[in-house]
């Protein structure tokens, strides 16, 4: 599937960036007082020392406001038509979280829905807000990726909870011009719904509301299986979305992946046959925070110096369902708020 981004009456435009983390930060020594693991296990298969876990009482949309309010502070203003939400952590099964991101932000009477695609759903929602710029539906829009994906973890279980964190990240797209520093596109998006038992929570939605497995209420993974499919999905996508965007390997300046694991991470980069130094990732210190990971890959590659005006990213995700895409852009003057 692809969004007609470079049609130049509608082109989506990256105009304002934000990321906002849960105070509490969860290094791995804590973890390994109540978990049969290690530190140096958890760093040598993951890349990861700390993660941000959210308190009782704090929700997803809780951090999408605070992600949304300062991407909106970084474009200097919040006059958008849409607000989009990447979850699968949403507040309630029903309604959709993005009305009351919207309401938080003071953004009453604009379009607002929820979009989940889980750890792919940033790079899906990013196609949305496209197309509604690209349909003329929208002039600006606030996407938000955000997720409590622990709140979605047996906390006995070794395989998810180092590796899975919660957070919120945040852009504002404006209408501009394809020849713009930071147009968005061209996409790549597919999925696999036969292999969805490979991530996923049993138990919750229409076809098992209650189990009596307690454990059917939590999150699951097949790690192996996930990251053979994970590599493969996301560097077969991401050579795709080069070949529209007539980009070679060699124009890309910085990769930002999904920040899964940083196995993943070097294993889709090798697979591309892109340099280790071309590698957004701030994994260490976020964990996998799903649908936040690449906005706040990006407040942190701004903030380190890692991206730089003018410079080619590419951008790939996998995610639960199975979902995979990929985009790619020119990274503009920003600064995240």
């Amino acid at each position: 599937m692809q969004v007609p981004t470079h049609d130049q009456r509608g082109a989506a435009v990256l105009a304002g960036l934000g990321g906002w983390l849960p105070p509490r930060i969860v290094d791995n020594n804590e973890l390994t007082r109540r978990l049969d693991t290690s530190d140096e296990w958890i760093r040598t298969r993951t890349g990861i020392s700390r993660r941000h876990v959210v308190d009782p009482g704090m929700s997803t949309v809780d951090m999408a406001i605070e992600a949304g309010r300062r991407a909106l502070d970084s474009a200097g203003s919040s006059d958008v038509d849409a607000v989009v939400l990447a979850t699968a952590t949403p507040d309630q099964i029903c309604p959709a979280s993005a009305p009351q991101v919207a309401s938080g932000l003071g953004l009453r009477g604009v379009a607002a829905f929820d979009v989940n695609a889980v750890c792919s759903g940033f790079v899906y929602a990013l196609a949305t807000a496209t197309g509604l710029i690209a349909a003329g539906a929208a002039r600006r829009v606030l996407l938000v990726g955000a997720d409590a994906f622990t709140t979605l973890l047996n906390p006995d279980d070794r395989g998810t909870v180092p590796i899975f964190g919660d957070g919120a990240g945040a852009v504002v797209l404006r209408e501009g011009s394809a020849d713009e520093l930071g147009a968005i596109g061209p996409f790549d998006l597919h999925s696999d719904g036969e292999l969805a038992d490979l991530l996923v929570v049993p138990a919750g939605g229409s076809r098992k509301k209650v189990s009596d497995n307690p454990d059917d209420r939590y999150f699951t993974m097949q790690g192996p299986a996930v990251f053979r499919h994970a590599t493969a999905r996301m560097a077969e996508s991401a050579r795709a979305v080069l070949d529209k965007a007539g980009w070679t390997v060699g124009d890309v300046d910085r990769f930002i992946g999904h920040q899964a694991n940083i196995r993943i991470l070097s294993a889709t980069a090798k697979q591309l046959g892109l340099p280790a130094d071309s590698l957004v990732v701030n994994i260490e210190h976020t964990g996998n925070t799903s649908a936040a990971s690449i906005p706040l890959a990006m407040v942190d590659g701004v903030k380190d110096g890692a991206l730089q005006v003018g410079d080619r990213v590419l951008v790939s995700a996998f995610g639960a369902g199975l979902t995979w895409g990929a985009t790619a852009f020119r990274w503009p003057e920003i600064t995240p708020g």
